[in-house]
């Protein structure tokens, strides 16, 4: 199995395209195959160096890793022998209507209840014609002629699908300025660089229809077909390149977890639960594409929060101890990780519970009285889990109270903060001295 991912660079990749090429990698991955990136940058108007650049540090950031490598602006010679290849069957033929009168005849159509199919004037042109038409300046775009058969392929996705060749339009291959469109290039491609499976957008699906004849009019293995529901937001939107909020880069810089982006998308469009998973292996051994179904899936951000939140919570410290190291957080350890990783949403905030227990709060202290007899009921060390405990066990023994009464004014008083992790395994962190200076409001320099 081989199958590819074929993005433009002429923006960023949003969720919706990193969906695609999730799916397709993990395809690919759960039957053994190989994963290749192809970059479609034959549009030289908007296609870019900085936004190839881009998609292959998103796709980096993700995992995916790929197994092979291409780019279009490198085949141009493919494309010209397969335009010759067809023009030689008699499969290629020239036409020369501009923009506007294409425009018109198709509105024409339309108004009389006809569908929008092309009419063909190109092949009844005569030589003459032909040549007025170049006299006065008009170069041809080539459309591919469909044979009437029908065109019938079982997609992995929806199922059956099938067409009859002439109620397709025939479609444009090549421009009048001699550039391939998508609908060649991409089928030249597949053909020469032996992908196996194409997993792409529903909005692809009457295109399929077309490329299957192309597949076979340049004598190429058809490949199997799988087409997805097209990702909106919450509202029922496209995505677009232009969303910046929702694309890989944006997620990236607000400190979302490649895993997290993962996780999600994965398993969008399935009936099975969303859950955190720490690796793309785990996903991989999930993986079963008859379990996409045809509902249109929404990308909703509160619960790609909720899942990375979650992740992080069963994030172990042999994961987050690399990042850690190269931000020089060498004296975050595991017990630290352990400690407060439940109450992080985003793994920089772990800087907090770092100054917290290794550096200086200013105590909240509401209750003076409180705080220094909790001072003076302070257990001697060694500490440990159970040390919390016993000094509210304490505590309550002298005043009676119980509850937020009895907490919160500790809480407040060693963390600075009124919510937080788990004072039983924040407190032999902290320390007998700090925890004495901050129930004194004499906090020491660290």
């Amino acid at each position: 199995m081989k199958v590819r991912f074929a993005p433009s660079p002429t923006g960023r990749l949003h969720v919706g395209n990193a969906r695609v090429a999730l799916l397709n990698w993990l395809w690919a991955k759960q039957q053994g195959g190989a994963f290749l990136l192809r970059m479609d940058d034959t549009d030289s108007e908007r296609s870019t160096a900085d936004f190839a650049a881009g998609i292959e540090e998103d796709l980096t950031w993700l995992g995916l890793a790929w197994d092979a490598f291409a780019r279009q602006s490198d085949r141009g010679d493919r494309y010209d022998a397969a335009v010759e290849s067809l023009k030689a069957a008699d499969r290629l033929y020239a036409c020369y209507e501009t923009a506007e009168e294409l425009e018109l005849k198709r509105k024409l159509q339309l108004k009389s209840g006809r569908p929008p199919i092309y009419d063909r004037a190109g092949l009844r042109l005569t030589v003459a014609e032909r040549a007025a038409f170049e006299v006065e300046g008009r170069r041809p775009h080539w459309r591919f002629k469909l044979e009437a058969a029908p065109i019938a392929w079982r997609d992995a996705v929806q199922g059956d699908k099938h067409f009859e060749g002439q109620h397709l339009s025939d479609p444009v291959l090549l421009r009048g300025d001699g550039r391939p469109l998508y609908t060649l290039s991409s089928v030249v491609d597949d053909i020469e660089l032996d992908v196996t499976h194409v997993l792409r957008g529903e909005d692809h699906v009457a295109n399929t229809a077309v490329q299957v004849q192309l597949f076979e009019a340049l004598g190429g293995a058809v490949p199997a077909f799988a087409h997805l529901p097209l990702l909106t937001d919450l509202a029922g939107q496209g995505l677009s390149k232009r969303l910046g909020a929702l694309s890989l880069k944006a997620l990236r810089e607000d400190s979302f977890e490649a895993m997290t982006v993962n996780s999600y998308l994965a398993k969008l469009g399935t009936p099975d639960p969303i859950a955190p998973h720490q690796s793309l292996d785990a996903l991989v051994a999930g993986f079963d594409i008859s379990r996409f179904g045809r509902a249109t899936p929404k990308f909703d951000p509160g619960e790609l929060e909720h899942l990375n939140a979650k992740l992080l919570h069963e994030m172990p410290y042999a994961d987050i101890r690399p990042w850690l190291e190269a931000r020089g957080l060498t004296d975050i350890e595991e017990p630290l990780w352990l400690a407060v990783r439940g109450n992080l949403t985003r793994r920089g905030e772990i800087g907090l519970w770092r100054q917290v227990v290794k550096g200086t709060v200013t105590p909240q202290i509401e209750e003076p009285d409180y705080v220094a007899q909790a001072a003076e009921l302070l257990p001697p060390e060694p500490w440990d889990e159970t040390t919390w405990g016993v000094w509210t066990g304490a505590l309550k023994q002298a005043t009676g109270r119980k509850g937020k009464a009895l907490f919160l004014p500790l809480r407040k008083a060693l963390t600075g903060q009124g919510s937080g992790p788990e004072l039983a395994a924040l407190l032999p962190l902290i320390g007998r001295d700090r925890t004495l200076a901050r129930l004194s409001q004499d906090e020491p320099t660290p």
